[in-house]
């Protein structure tokens, strides 16, 4: 059965705004067709389903609505006016799911690595980075080249944002994550890893093609605005650099990342 929800003062409709907001830490917002399909395969307790009364016209959305009811989810149908007040989308294709948040840790990173034995031992380490949209774009690049693990630092972007599990089309909910790590813990738990630390950086002397990316390493990125202190510098093994053309001295973080993973997937097939 699907409850009506008529009222904007509705406090599960209250609830789902501060969970889209990112106001409750152990819950996360999905929305959409492809997001709530990822939902409903994982492992996660979904709490509530909020549904625009005009969804369920295709066969696609039918069979979620139906996996939706035997799975004996609580779900909510509400107008088209009441449902825009909830989404985090302009053009929202009509349904949310609020879902309890991932477990993020250090182990599970470490179980990966035993498991990526024979595939490539590759861990990132997202310091400070501030866009969700980077952020969630990075974790996708790194699922599609199987990594080991993302590390995200302390103030950074929600990697359970609405905004990342979007830009990320789910990645977050499948990758191995450890969350609100501090830089010299990490380092300290890179070497005990025989992992070799390793950032992009414009100074770097070595491109990132002269890298041997078949050694298990650390692959680190800095803030989008700042990169990485000086400091964190000097304490990292190897620096690298994307060689660049016309006097063009940056590019976006997620690119960036997407074309030093794609190097290490190329030189790890080639082994």
């Amino acid at each position: 059965m699907i409850q009506k929800i008529t009222s904007r003062e509705n406090q599960k409709l209250k609830f789902a705004k501060k969970v889209r907001d990112g106001k409750v830490k152990n819950k996360i917002f999905a929305e959409g067709v492809r997001l709530a399909e990822e939902v409903l395969r994982s492992n996660l307790k979904i709490e509530e389903v909020f549904i625009n009364e005009n969804f369920a016209e295709t066969k696609r959305e039918r069979e979620l609505i139906n996996e939706i009811f035997a799975k004996n989810i609580n779900a909510s149908e509400v107008s088209d006016s009441i449902f825009q007040t909830i989404a985090d989308t302009n053009q929202s294709q009509g349904i949310i799911l609020i879902a309890g948040k991932p477990t993020t840790s250090k182990s599970l990173i470490e179980n990966s690595l035993e498991q990526h034995l024979t595939k490539l031992l590759l861990v990132i380490f997202l310091h400070e980075i501030n866009n969700p949209s980077n952020l969630g774009a990075i974790l996708r690049t790194a699922e599609a080249v199987d990594i080991a693990g993302v590390i995200i630092s302390a103030n950074s972007a929600d990697v359970f944002s609405a905004k990342a599990i979007r830009a990320a089309l789910g990645a977050n909910l499948r990758l191995p994550i450890w969350e609100n790590a501090e830089f010299d813990e990490v380092l300290t738990w890179a070497k005990k890893q025989n992992l070799i630390s390793t950032a992009a950086d414009i100074n770097a002397e070595k491109s990132y093609t002269e890298i041997d990316w078949k050694t298990p390493r650390l692959l680190i990125f800095g803030s989008e605005a700042h990169g990485l202190s000086e400091k964190s510098r000097a304490q990292i093994d190897e620096l690298t650099f994307i060689p660049m053309e016309n006097n063009v001295e940056s590019l976006n973080l997620a690119v960036s990342c997407g074309i030093i993973l794609f190097e290490t997937k190329r030189q790890t097939e080639l082994k």
